[in-house]
């Protein structure tokens, strides 16, 4: 049982192709697993070209733009095997792809979202921006309970034999327009902020990053 984890970057990336590649390597671990072998934790942070993913328990209609309308925004759409509603990636978010082995960390799949949320908190504190949980729902969100209640960090993940895929979305220097032509995780009334929305200047989103692994490097004991 290894909890040491592999962290990789590979920048900016096509939905699909980042998708495919983490398939290759989540398959690699069921392998590895059902095989009684020891397994790797890989953590992948990456950007992508605009696009809107949809999750299994997603709704069409959460998509407010057709494909001409889509074409004109230079977004594409992908319909994903991940958790979770509609949601967009973009320039100026880091996605996070945890491929993690959770038997390796004694963990539930319960716990292991409560962790990615937690190391997103920890890491908007840094930036002296208080964020939280949002009763259900998953990702990190801001001014919960208040009419101006946004979400910050999307998470949608996949697990098989306890072995994950998909993960997280932090919006950093994110173009927080292209929200505007969905329903965020199938909500109506909820809005989206960023890092920098809420500080009024761009970010080092390289910065964010190397917070973001030493937060989850301490969090997963690893």
């Amino acid at each position: 049982m290894s909890r040491e984890i592999q962290c990789q970057n590979w920048g900016l990336i096509e939905y699909n192709q980042a998708w495919n590649k983490q398939e290759e390597i989540f398959n690699q671990q069921i392998a590895l697993k059902s095989n009684e072998l020891p397994t790797n934790n890989h953590l992948i942070l990456c950007q992508h070209p605009h696009v809107y993913t949809m999750g299994k328990s997603g709704d069409d209609q959460n998509l407010l733009l057709n494909y001409i309308q889509l074409q004109t925004k230079n977004a594409s759409f992908v319909k994903t095997n991940r958790g979770g509603d509609i949601t967009y990636h973009g320039p100026g978010q880091i996605v996070g792809y945890p491929i993690f082995d959770l038997s390796n960390f004694k963990l539930g799949l319960k716990q292991y979202i409560w962790l990615l949320e937690e190391a997103i908190i920890q890491t908007l504190f840094h930036y002296n921006i208080p964020s939280q949980r949002l009763e259900g729902a998953t990702g990190v969100w801001l001014d919960v309970g208040q009419p101006q209640c946004r979400k910050v960090c999307a998470i949608g993940v996949r697990s098989s034999k306890f072995i994950t895929m998909h993960g997280f979305a932090l919006n950093v220097n994110t173009e927080l327009e292209y929200f505007q032509h969905i329903n965020p995780c199938g909500f109506v009334d909820k809005g989206v902020s960023s890092i920098q929305q809420e500080l009024g200047k761009c970010i080092d989103i390289q910065e964010v990053e190397q917070l973001l692994i030493a937060r989850l490097l301490h969090l997963f004991e690893a």
